[in-house]
C-alpha cells in the first residue's frame, strides 16, 4: 500500500458502502471493511490513508449516532489528570498536527521525521498526522544517547526531530553535525531557544473553532482584518462584522449582548473606552475569548476588564510583514503589561544593533530569525525597494523597529519604537507629516511633533511649536484651535495635534538636529 494523494479518494471502499447510502441505512464500519481486505474477499485498494479512509470513518458515524459513545483514545497519569478524545476529536487534533508538520516543517510525503517521545498524547497525534501527510516517522525510545540521536539522524536524514524538555539538550549538543536537519519541535509546556514548542502550535492566540463567532473591530485599512480571514476560516469559524460607522462603546456592548459572538478583537483603545462604562450591566451571551493589539495595553485597564466580566484580555504583538510574533495565547499565564511569549513558528529574540542576541533583561530591537530558514509566513520583501529591504536585516535577523525586552521565562516587554512614529488609537502617524502641515501656517516658526500619553488612546500627537515674532502676541487658545484646524484641512483630519505647546525654542544637537526623542521622554516622564 502506499499513502494517497489529497484530495483522492478510496474508490474501492466507497464504492462497496454505495448500496447502503441508497437504502439509507448505516454503511458497514471501517472495521468490516479492514477484515474482508486483510481476509482477501476485496482487492487492496489503489490509494488508501488509514487516517483518513478508517479513523475519519469512524469519526462519521460517531456523528451519525452509529458508534457507542466510547472513547477512541483514553489517557491518564495516575495524578488525576485524565484527556478523553472521541474519534471526532482525534481527527480535529491530529489534522491540526498535520498542518504543522506540512506548513511548520515543511515537510513533504516521504520526508523523515524523529518522534522521541514518553506516552505522552502527543505521540498519538504526531503519528495518526504522519499518517495523513506521508512523513516517515521514525520512533525512538526516550533513553536514547546523544551518540544514538546523531547516528539515526544522519542515517535517516531526518529533516525534523520532536522530542521532550529531556533529550532537547542532547540534541542540541548534535544538531550541528546533522546538515538535514532543519526544524526541532518541543513538545513541552515551556520554550527553549533554537525550538518550536508544538503544544503551542496547537493552541494559537485566536483559538478558534468550528463552533466560534468571531468579531473583529479593526478598521479594513489595517492588516489585522485581513488576519480575521486566515484565522477564523482555516478553522471553520464564523465571521461576525459590524458595520460601526462610528465607534462607541454602547453599541459594541450592546452587540455583545444581542449576538452569540464568542471571540472579540479590539485594539486596546476601545478597551479603555469599554471599561468606563458599567460593565455589570450588561449580558454577554456567549463571549469566552478576548484579544487585543495594535498598541500597548495599559495593565489597569486589563485589570478593569477582568474584574467586571470574568474575562481576560490576551495581547499580541505583530506587524504588516509578520502577522502575529508575540502574544498570550488561550489558558496560558499572563503577565501584566506583558506582549507573551513568542508565538510559533517565529524564534523571535532581542538583538543589538548588529544583530546580536541579548541576555534577558536587555533592551534591545525586537527581531525575528529569518535565516537559515525564513518564516513560512513571513514576508518576502519591500517591493521595488531592495534598500529598505536589506536595511531591516542585521546578521540572521530581520529587525522589526520596536524596543523590548525579554525576561528570563520568555515574556516580552515592550518599550518603544526605534522611530518617531506615533500610534494613537492604532493609527500611525509619522511626525514628519504633522510639522510639514504645520510648518505651512504663517504662525509657525519651528516645530516638533511627538507623542504624549493619552488615557484613552493610548498616546497622542503634541506638538512643541516655536511661533513666529508676528504671532507672539495673540491669544494662545484661539491660535492653538486655529493651528488644529489647519492640519485637519492639510493632511488627514485623525493625524491633528491634541494638544499643542508653545516654547522659545526647541532642544537641538550640536548639528542642528531636533531632540524628539528628549521631548518625548519628557511628556513620558522618562
Amino acid at each position: 500500500m502506499r499513502f494517497w494523494q489529497r484530495g483522492l479518494v478510496l474508490q474501492a471502499l466507497r464504492s462497496s458502502w454505495g448500496i447502503c447510502r441508497i437504502h439509507r441505512q448505516p454503511p458497514p464500519p471501517p472495521v468490516a471493511t479492514w477484515e474482508a481486505i486483510s481476509l482477501g474477499k476485496q482487492p487492496i485498494p489503489e490509494y488508501f490513508n488509514f487516517a483518513h479512509d478508517v479513523l475519519d470513518e469512524w469519526s462519521r458515524l460517531e456523528k451519525a449516532g452509529h458508534r457507542p459513545p466510547n472513547p477512541a483514545f483514553w489517557w491518564v497519569n495516575g495524578s488525576g489528570t485524565e484527556i478523553k478524545w472521541t474519534f471526532e476529536e482525534l481527527g480535529k487534533q491530529s489534522r491540526k498536527a498535520a498542518n504543522v508538520l506540512e506548513h511548520v516543517c515543511g515537510l513533504q510525503p516521504g520526508d523523515r521525521m524523529m518522534l522521541v517521545l514518553p506516552r505522552l498524547p502527543d505521540w498519538w497525534l504526531i503519528s495518526v498526522a504522519c499518517m495523513r501527510t506521508g512523513v516517515v516517522m521514525i520512533p525512538g525510545v526516550s533513553q536514547l544517547t546523544a551518540k544514538d540521536l546523531k547516528y539515526r539522524l544522519q542515517a535517516a536524514r531526518a529533516k525534523s526531530i520532536i522530542t521532550s524538555d529531556t533529550l532537547a539538550p542532547q540534541v542540541d549538543a548534535i544538531s550541528a553535525d546533522c546538515p538535514s536537519l532543519q526544524t526541532k519541535l518541543l513538545v513541552s509546556d515551556t520554550s527553549r531557544p533554537g525550538w518550536i514548542n508544538f503544544r503551542e502550535l496547537l493552541r494559537r492566540w485566536m483559538a478558534l473553532t468550528e463552533s466560534d463567532i468571531f468579531w473583529n473591530t479593526t478598521d479594513t485599512g489595517w492588516v489585522k482584518a485581513a488576519w480575521t480571514l486566515f484565522s477564523a476560516w482555516p478553522n471553520g469559524a464564523c465571521i461576525f462584522v459590524h458595520e460601526l460607522p462610528r465607534v462607541d462603546a454602547k453599541t459594541i456592548l450592546n452587540t455583545l449582548c444581542r449576538f452569540p459572538i464568542t471571540t472579540m478583537c479590539c485594539v486596546p483603545t476601545l478597551f479603555r473606552l469599554l471599561v468606563q462604562e458599567d460593565l455589570t450591566r450588561y449580558k454577554f451571551q456567549r463571549l469566552r475569548h478576548c484579544l487585543t493589539g495594535g498598541e500597548a495595553l495599559n495593565p489597569d485597564v486589563r485589570d478593569k476588564w477582568k474584574s467586571q466580566t470574568g474575562l481576560e484580555l490576551h495581547e499580541g504583538y505583530g506587524q504588516s510583514e509578520t502577522v502575529v510574533i508575540c502574544g498570550n495565547s488561550r489558558n496560558s499565564t499572563i503577565k501584566s503589561g506583558s506582549m507573551g511569549k513568542a508565538s510559533p513558528p517565529y524564534d523571535v529574540q532581542i538583538v543589538d544593533e548588529e544583530g546580536n542576541v541579548l541576555p534577558p533583561g536587555k533592551e534591545g530591537n525586537i527581531a525575528v530569525r529569518i535565516k537559515p530558514t525564513r518564516p513560512f509566513c513571513f514576508f518576502n520583501c519591500y517591493l521595488e525597494n531592495p534598500e529598505k529591504t536589506a536595511s531591516s536585516e542585521k546578521g540572521d535577523f530581520y529587525i522589526t523597529g520596536d524596543r523590548a525586552q525579554k525576561d528570563k521565562d520568555g515574556y516580552f516587554w515592550f518599550l518603544g519604537r526605534n522611530d518617531d512614529v506615533i500610534n494613537s488609537s492604532s493609527y500611525r502617524i509619522g511626525p514628519v507629516e504633522v510639522e510639514s502641515a504645520l510648518a505651512e501656517h504663517p504662525a509657525v516658526l519651528e516645530c516638533a511633533v511627538v507623542s504624549s500619553p493619552d488615557p484613552i488612546r493610548g498616546e497622542v500627537v503634541k506638538a512643541f511649536i516655536v511661533l513666529s515674532p508676528a504671532y507672539s502676541s495673540h491669544d494662545p487658545e484661539a491660535l492653538t484651535r486655529e493651528l488644529q484646524d489647519h492640519v485637519k484641512k492639510v493632511t488627514a483630519p485623525y493625524k491633528y495635534p491634541r494638544k499643542v505647546a508653545f516654547i522659545s525654542e526647541l532642544p537641538k544637537t550640536v548639528s542642528g538636529k531636533i531632540l524628539r526623542s528628549q521631548l518625548r521622554n519628557q511628556e513620558w516622564g522618562r
